[in-house]
């Protein structure tokens, strides 16, 4: 039986021990979704033709999009639909290139977007905590005004005498 080793390398439950610690770590925090994006979301699935990227994307991201392409070509090749230097099959596989690509672009986009989005709302949120700072840093110059005034007044003795020290 080996020794587990104490770095990331060795697996526990599926996961690294580094992964787990991580996880352990982030645990308190919730997993609500950032209503901003719920909304750029909604928004995007307004449009059909957002829709029907999304899907594209989706399914030409995945490995069963890898699956299919290596059934289909090894089919085309090993029945002989075409002889070699295999044109057709190169026009279909460029055609799809070019496609893809341009979902691949759509994709980029809609990610641009969504940080654009986030971006817009940790600014909003910045420019709010910086009033709440400003508001503060005021508060805090009067309480310390307030704080040597009564000081000042604390220290004087009856008709502007001073107190003894103590």
């Amino acid at each position: 039986m080996k020794p587990e080793l104490p770095t990331a390398v060795g697996k526990r439950n599926g996961s690294t021990k580094e992964q787990s610690a991580v996880l352990e770590r982030l645990s308190h925090l919730s997993l609500e979704p950032n209503p901003v994006l719920m909304e750029h979301a909604k928004q995007r699935a307004e449009s059909v033709q957002n829709r029907i990227a999304d899907k594209i994307t989706a399914f030409a991201g995945s490995m069963w999009f890898v699956y299919i392409h290596v059934i289909w070509f090894s089919s085309w090749i090993g029945f002989g639909v075409e002889k070699y230097p295999y044109g057709l099959l190169t026009m279909i596989v460029s055609l799809e290139a070019i496609f893809l690509s341009t979902f691949v672009m759509i994709s980029q986009n809609r990610a641009d977007a969504k940080r654009q989005v986030i971006a817009d709302q940790q600014w909003q949120t910045v420019k709010e905590e910086d009033q709440q700072n400003e508001q503060l840093l005021n508060l805090s110059n009067e309480i310390l005004a307030l704080t040597k005034a009564i000081h000042s007044y604390t220290k004087a003795g009856p008709e502007g005498a001073q107190l003894p020290k103590s």
